[in-house]
């Protein structure tokens, strides 16, 4: 017989959680719902911290962030952590232990990969998929079991600061890579897996005047039918186990205050059965910023009545505060029971009871290569050819290169937000006084930071941590000759750099132009980031002076955009000999970009975003719907929808350009489909070229239903194809007729008879081959776990 009855595996989840809910006093249920930061419950030198008994008393449920420069330290924090928590608290509760994992477990001694946008741009969720579930395994090792990641923002303002976290502009791209993350990370069993936080819920990638934090401005079919679509979609195609809240408001109330949001269209209309996760200090934004609370107390009790399961990174709402409000009868018993279930629920399926301790074993230098080739193979497949005249590739060996530019020589650069180099720099920098008002304080954090992260400079520990190169040093092995010159800082010109730029320019054969951004938290030069957003989004404009001195010397220009947004680009950049975007690579996104000029991997990167002409255009995003933005179409004798501009983007989502040709042939599309059926498209693709190469093959479609405005195209189906010179595949994708479901007239989510229209191509706006279907039958209204949501991929050869 055990101690506590809920110690009892054998039993059902569902009776242990009732078993122990018995037995806890509304104090220890209130801070189930709380975490505080692990300094809390252990000190990074050993023993005890120094109110450790106060929190012991509490058994909070939830430990922020923990990460520590080395996996053994955190491996000995955790299991002293869940010591405590399971052997000195009355009712010995393991806690649940999170980090950040967007593009790598961030945490030392562990691999890092592109950034989201960069993962977009490979346009290879099976590879997200392989990352995702490393990661899995890692966090696992050190007893980590949940990561506040994916991020599935539809990300449709470049104005916003973030949008390189997200997967881009379209919600069907976003769903793939969404429910790839969540599937590698949760694996098939929560037991064997870590809880995936899809964030930020929802509608957070449009925030108002681009503004990070800002009101989303969007009507609730927009909400539901395409900003809710990534979610959905990991929700019932992998079991997505956690939602984070969004910081923004939705007609006019916070999501983590909103009812209606958090429980009626999460769990009502998505049927969503994990918990929430909350932003963190989001109640203390009710308070401090959106002014809809009071107190503490206000803010809590919002929270928990709109379905808010947790408070991070440490109590102000919840915890003490919370309790009170339940035993003075603000607060109803039953919502905190019901939001502690969820997490019991999670803690029970993860096995954390049974084993919430790291590894025995581990071996940090095997640790530090896990991932390598995975993370250099996702770089080469993010770069992108915008454009070439032919002068790529270029022969190794044969020309003198002059690179100048920001991102010459520069290494740190490649490691945006949410990798572990650019979170210790501002860890450190808030350690030493800083502020970052969207990460949270706590007076304990520099005594910790000074023990777990010595002060080391980011570009020294990339450099020693990751083997991270700069472009300069990875392109002197392929230049006859190479001068190297910055010129500029991101924003600033070097003194008499720009004079040095143009004479190593006039010496040399071609000049390989290094322009970018870069992504920080709140720390140094940088035009992109956490609360860093831009008003403008031209390239800064001493870079643009840069581009122009150096085009004026008629030199053979290529041109290296580094990247996480789209940014509006000068002439001088925009008639380049050729032009090539690098998404924020990771370790090895320089080794990737000059493999790609110099030839040895034939470039097969699609943008996930539209990279506009004007700034004015913005919004401008491919699914516009029919009939507004640039999808309105041209009144009679009227040339440009803008007196002095076009309304066209640059460049349209999914261009991205190879070494070699493809074309599409014999398009073959089912004459019609019941509104409950199915149908499919087949279409062969053939490398028309004289190299091997890949590309991806994208199949939109137009729904012409009644009454609703709905996209003038949507995103459908995508399908990666390698060809050798001369090859050919059929490829035929398989939809479900629920795929094209849609909040109708009757705000019933429904399939309705229509007319579909079907478009094959290479990027969004070119269309090589078209046709229709008809959708029969009788309007079919659908529930959330009715739909399906990705479409299946069948390749055949062609002899």
């Amino acid at each position: 017989m055990t101690e506590h009855a809920h110690l009892d595996a054998s039993l059902p989840t569902e009776d242990r959680v009732e078993l122990l809910l018995q037995e806890m006093t509304v104090l220890e249920q209130a801070y189930q719902l709380t975490a505080v930061a692990p300094w809390y419950l252990a000190a990074p030198t050993g023993g005890d911290p120094e109110d450790v008994d106060h929190w012991l008393a509490r058994n909070p449920g939830h430990i922020s962030n923990l990460v520590t420069d080395d996996p053994l330290a955190t491996a000995d924090l955790v299991t002293r952590i869940q010591r405590a928590s399971t052997e000195r608290t009355r009712l010995g509760i393991p806690v649940l232990i999170h980090s950040e994992a967007l593009n790598g477990f961030m945490s030392g001694g562990h691999m890092v990969f592109p950034t989201g946008i960069g993962l977009a741009s490979t346009w290879s969720p099976d590879l997200v998929q392989e990352m995702a579930d490393l990661i899995r395994r890692q966090m696992r090792r050190l007893g980590i079991r949940q990561a506040l990641s994916p991020n599935m923002d539809v990300a449709l303002d470049p104005r916003w600061g973030r949008v390189h976290e997200s997967y881009g502009e379209d919600p069907y791209l976003a769903a793939a890579f969404s429910v790839a993350y969540a599937s590698g990370l949760q694996g098939p069993d929560l037991a064997d897996g870590v809880i995936a936080t899809g964030k930020h819920f929802v509608g957070y990638g449009k925030p108002e005047g681009g503004i990070n934090l800002g009101a989303t401005e969007i009507g609730w079919r927009t909400l539901r039918d395409l900003f809710c679509f990534p979610f959905e979609a990991a929700i019932h195609e992998a079991g997505m186990a956690s939602v984070m809240n969004s910081y923004s408001d939705i007609d006019g109330v916070p999501v983590g205050a909103s009812r209606e949001v958090l429980t009626t269209l999460l769990r009502d209309t998505l049927q969503f059965e994990g918990f929430v996760t909350s932003d963190y200090t989001t109640l203390d934004h009710f308070v401090d910023r959106q002014r809809v609370a009071a107190d503490a107390a206000e803010a809590g009790r919002l929270a928990l009545v709109a379905g808010l399961d947790t408070e991070n990174p440490l109590p102000f709402g919840y915890g003490d505060v919370l309790a009170e409000g339940v035993d003075r009868g603000e607060v109803p018993l039953e919502l905190l029971r019901t939001s502690v279930r969820r997490i019991l629920t999670a803690k029970f399926e993860l096995g954390l009871f049974e084993n919430p301790y790291p590894s025995e074993s581990i071996d940090v230098r095997s640790i530090a290569e896990e991932g390598r080739e995975l993370s250099e193979e996702l770089a080469r497949r993010s770069v992108i050819l915008l454009g070439n005249d032919g002068i790529l590739p270029l022969r190794p060996g044969a020309q003198s290169v002059a690179l100048v530019g920001p991102h010459a020589d520069a290494v740190d650069l490649q490691f945006p937000t949410y990798t572990f180099p650019a979170f210790r720099e501002m860890t450190l920098f808030m350690s030493r006084g800083g502020f970052g008002g969207a990460v949270g304080v706590d007076p304990g954090m520099a005594a910790w930071n000074a023990k777990i992260l010595p002060d080391q400079a980011t570009s020294e520990l990339v450099r020693e941590r990751y083997g991270a190169t700069s472009l300069a040093e990875v392109l002197r092995g392929d230049a006859a000759d190479l001068v190297v010159e910055p010129a500029t800082t991101l924003r600033d010109e070097l003194d008499g750099g720009l004079e040095r730029a143009v004479a190593a320019a006039e010496d040399a054969e071609v000049v390989v132009l290094a322009l970018g951004g870069a992504s920080l938290w709140f720390t140094g030069e940088r035009t992109e980031g956490e609360a860093s957003d831009s008003a403008d989004i031209a390239l800064p404009a001493a870079q643009v002076r840069l581009a122009e001195a150096i085009a004026a010397l008629g030199k053979p220009m290529v041109v290296v955009l580094v990247q996480g947004r789209a940014y509006t680009l000068p002439p001088a950049v925009r008639e380049a000999a050729a032009t090539v975007v690098l998404p924020y690579g990771g370790p090895f996104g320089p080794q990737a970009v000059a493999d790609v000029l110099f030839g040895r991997v034939n470039p097969s990167g699609k943008l996930p975003y539209s990279i506009p002409l004007h700034p004015g255009q913005v919004p401008v995003y491919h699914h516009q719907k029919a009939g507004t933005g640039r999808r309105i179409g041209l009144p009679p004798g009227v040339p440009d929808l803008y007196l002095d501009s076009s309304a066209e983007p640059l460049h349209a989502f999914g261009h991205g350009l190879s070494y070699t040709e493809f074309a599409l042939s014999e398009l073959e599309v089912s004459e019609q489909a019941d509104t409950t059926g199915s149908f499919q498209v087949s279409v062969n693709v053939s490398n028309m070229g004289d190299r091997d190469g890949a590309t991806t093959v994208q199949l939109y479609l137009r729904a012409n239903t009644s009454g609703v405005t709905r996209p003038a195209q949507q995103l459908a189906g995508i399908a990666r194809v390698e060809l050798a010179v001369t090859e050919s595949q059929r490829v035929t994708f398989s939809l479900d007729s629920s795929q094209l479901g849609y909040t109708n007239m009757a705000r019933e989510f429904a399939v309705e008879p229509c007319r579909v229209d079907v478009m094959v191509g290479f990027d969004a706006d070119r269309h090589d081959l078209c046709a229709s279907l008809d959708l029969v039958g009788e309007r079919a209204v659908l529930t959330a776990r009715e739909r399906s949501f990705l479409t299946k991929v069948h390749y055949e050869e062609i002899s």
